[in-house]
This record gives C-alpha cells, sequence and structure tokens, in this order.
C-alpha cells in the first residue's frame, strides 16, 4: 500500500484529470451556443473534489488488492471491486451537483417563465428551502447505480485496452526514441480513455436518462425508484427513449475521457507516481 505521500499524490492526480474531463467535455452537455458553460462553475467545483475522489480511491484500492497478484496483468477481481466502490462514493457528491446542472440547463429552454434560479448555489439553496435534504439528493440511488455499474465497466476497459496496447507497443519491434515513447503513451492514453468512456455510457445511459427525469421533474412527489422510470420510458418510447441522446453523449465521452485519462497519467507521471 502506498505511503501518505503517493496517496495524496493519487488525490491531486484525480482532480486535474477531472478538470481536463470538464474543459472538453463540459460544451457538449448543452443545446445552446450562448449557453456553452452554463451550469459550468458547479461542475468544475464537483468534478475536482468528485475526480480526485474516484481517481484517488481506485488506485489506492487497486493497490491494496493487487498484492495478491505480482504478475503484472490486470485482473478482473481486482478492478470491478475497485472501481464499483470507488464509484458508489463519488455518487453521493455527483447528485447534488448534477442536480443543480441538470436544473440550470433546463431552466434555459422555458423560454415562456424565464430563470428561476440565478446560480448553481441559488439553486442548491432553493432545493433545500422548497424540498429539505432528501430533495437536493433526488436521484441519489439512479446515480449510485450508474457510476458503480459504469465505472466497473470504465476501468476494465481501460486496464485490459492499456494494457494490450502497451504489450503490442513495448515490442522490440518498435523504436524507443524518446518521441515515439512520447507519442506511443500519449496515443494509448487517448485510445484507451475514449473508448473506456464510450463504453461507461453505452452501458449506463438508461440510467442517466432516469436520472434526469427524477431530478428535473417539478412534481416533489414524484417516483425516485429509477426501475419505474425506465419502464414507463420504454413503454411511451421503446428502447430509443432508454437511449436518447446517445449519439451526442458517446461525441462527448470519447474526447472527455481522452483528456481526462491522458492528464491523470501525465500528472501521475509528474508527480512521481509509479504505476503497473
Amino acid at each position: 500500500m502506498a505511503g501518505a505521500g503517493d496517496a495524496a499524490k493519487e488525490y491531486v492526480a484525480g482532480s486535474v484529470a477531472g478538470i481536463a474531463q470538464v474543459v472538453v467535455g463540459h460544451p457538449f452537455d448543452t443545446v445552446k451556443i450562448r449557453g456553452l458553460y452554463k451550469g459550468a462553475s458547479s461542475s468544475f467545483i464537483g468534478i475536482a473534489v468528485e475526480s480526485s475522489l474516484f481517481f484517488g480511491t481506485y488506485s489506492q484500492a487497486k493497490q491494496l488488492l493487487q498484492r495478491n497478484y505480482e504478475d503484472g496483468r490486470p485482473h478482473l477481481r481486482v478492478i470491478i471491486p475497485s472501481a464499483a466502490c470507488s464509484g458508489a462514493l463519488i455518487s453521493f457528491i455527483l447528485t447534488p451537483t448534477e442536480l443543480t446542472k441538470c436544473r440550470m440547463q433546463v431552466q434555459g429552454k422555458d423560454v415562456m417563465h424565464g430563470a428561476r434560479y440565478s446560480s448553481p448555489l441559488d439553486c442548491a439553496v432553493k432545493t433545500l428551502e422548497s424540498e429539505g435534504l432528501r430533495g437536493l439528493f433526488r436521484g441519489g440511488l439512479a446515480t449510485l447505480f450508474r457510476e458503480a455499474i459504469g465505472n466497473a465497466v470504465f476501468f476494465c476497459g481501460y486496464e485490459y485496452s492499456r494494457y494490450w496496447m502497451h504489450k503490442y507497443l513495448d515490442s522490440p519491434r518498435f523504436s524507443s526514441s524518446s518521441h515515439f515513447v512520447l507519442a506511443k503513451d500519449i496515443g494509448i492514453g487517448v485510445i484507451s480513455g475514449g473508448i473506456s468512456g464510450m463504453a461507461f455510457w453505452t452501458a449506463t445511459l438508461p440510467l442517466d436518462v432516469a436520472k434526469t427525469i427524477i431530478q428535473t421533474n417539478p412534481d416533489p412527489h414524484s417516483s425516485r425508484n429509477p426501475f419505474r422510470i425506465l419502464s414507463m420510458v420504454y413503454r411511451r418510447a421503446g428502447m430509443g427513449g432508454c437511449y436518447a441522446g446517445l449519439g451526442p453523449t458517446l461525441a462527448r465521452a470519447f474526447p472527455a475521457n481522452a483528456a481526462a485519462i491522458v492528464a491523470w497519467e501525465y500528472s501521475a507521471k509528474f508527480l512521481g507516481i509509479k504505476r503497473v
């Protein structure tokens, strides 16, 4: 298990990854160009903390569980519980930050009634006043399932694709020059991060659809059961409804997660963290 210093570095590297992800991915979340970074302040704050915990907790749990394996290969019995526990932890941060972001963005489409919230903080305060603490965590169950399942899928895709690409490109048939090594590392980070991000959303988009419906429903007494919501969506719109927005979501997922992984890996190298 890494010492306290190395553990802290993992959390710092995770924060850098999160900021890179928001910078690249947030504009894809909005519909109107003028609202390109609407709700971004809550995203930056939330993602810095969330990503720090996500990558840091995953790395620490992985190191703990991987002590029984010395072959350097990825193992599902290490990756899945590490990623799922990390995802479950950050769901408690993501729920209120995503609720404010979703409500800020949705109100921009309501031209008849104008803006209800002036800022993410105003949104959070008004939600607390009208719905209490439980209202601020509306959609928490859907977020928990999305993050636990999705992050397990994400890190399985990342670890295995990274391992096999390195195994192929690190062979003697390829150049060992510094320029090639730099291009190789960035390329592997982009590809492994991008396809893993797409795998995350392909596996969990229906849960995200349910979460968004739950969080933006103006009725505070509406159902918060994500599976009941998905059943309703499926009856009304079929599988297409459950995967509404898949194209734009995948278009966002590749560059955003590619940026996050490259930033995470290079931050770790800069901080002197040795990865297996």
